[in-house]
């Protein structure tokens, strides 16, 4: 076998390195991450291993592809514009702002934008749990035109969580009412509750709602809230110490249903 191409190839920010025939078939890919060369034939051992020598970057096993998960089969099985998986985060308010973008010389900033910044942070804070046995999701459509912020799920269960931008400003938590600075206070923890408890209905397991605060100054609460967890985005880490809920296939498992579109067209 001689004219072996690597093209490489990001998907969901991890990088593949494909080996291709010149026809453009794949014959094997290089998972980094996982330091593993997958082979669709064994005969073509040596060739992949001489065409990827460059690229390799320490010891690597070499074998055939894993066999999927029943959750692995389910996820390939999706179709594209039905999988929430590659959604960012603030997925929703991105693309609102693309079509429907702030007048140039607007005299307040656009509120759209700080509701961005902050989901982009509380994401970003998820989005690093993943190394750990957790998966989140980001804007997780609703009938309605509701939407779920983010949804993490892992080995201490599901949660639900509702972003809200206190950039530097104070914030009081009166159950049910949320108030930021100087602004009105609003039955925010209602919303919450309703939104984790149509989470639970689609995906037929107890969701728990968050209250993710970001960069607040300073938070008061006067009373536990009922049901709620409220977390300033510095402390979503925390999370990752939960666990004994949920078993690694029934993470997979219920990540599976969730980042199908399908699973929250009725609720």
């Amino acid at each position: 076998m001689s004219g072996l191409r690597v093209v490489p190839v990001w998907r969901h920010g991890q990088e593949r390195l494909y080996v291709c025939l010149t026809d453009g078939r794949n014959v094997a890919w290089y998972d980094r991450e996982a330091a593993r060369i997958n082979l669709l034939s064994e005969d073509s051992r040596e060739d992949v291993l001489e065409a990827l020598g460059p690229f390799l970057t320490g010891p690597v096993a070499v074998g055939p592809p894993p066999v999927p998960t029943p959750a692995e089969l389910a996820r390939l099985s999706l179709h594209p514009d039905d999988d929430l998986a590659p959604n960012r985060p603030g997925e929703a308010l991105l693309v609102a702002l693309d079509r429907d973008p702030a007048p140039p010389h607007r005299l307040r900033p656009d509120p759209r934008r700080r509701a961005l910044l902050a989901e982009q942070t509380v994401g970003d804070a998820l989005d690093r749990l993943d190394g750990v046995g957790w998966h989140a999701l980001h804007s997780v459509p609703l009938p309605g035109g509701d939407r779920i912020h983010h949804l993490l799920i892992g080995p201490g269960g599901l949660f639900a969580l509702h972003t809200l931008h206190a950039r530097k400003q104070r914030v009081l938590v009166a159950d049910p009412m949320v108030a930021v600075g100087r602004r009105a206070p609003r039955p925010l923890l209602r919303r919450l509750r309703a939104d984790a408890d149509r989470a639970s209905y689609a995906l037929t397991a107890e969701v728990h709602p968050v209250l993710a605060l970001a960069g607040p100054a300073t938070l008061s609460v006067t009373a536990p809230p009922r049901e709620v967890r409220v977390l300033q985005d510095t402390d979503l880490a925390g999370l990752a110490r939960l666990g004994g809920v949920l078993k690694p296939a029934d993470v997979e498992a219920l990540h599976a249903m969730a980042r199908d579109r399908n699973t929250w067209a009725r609720v």
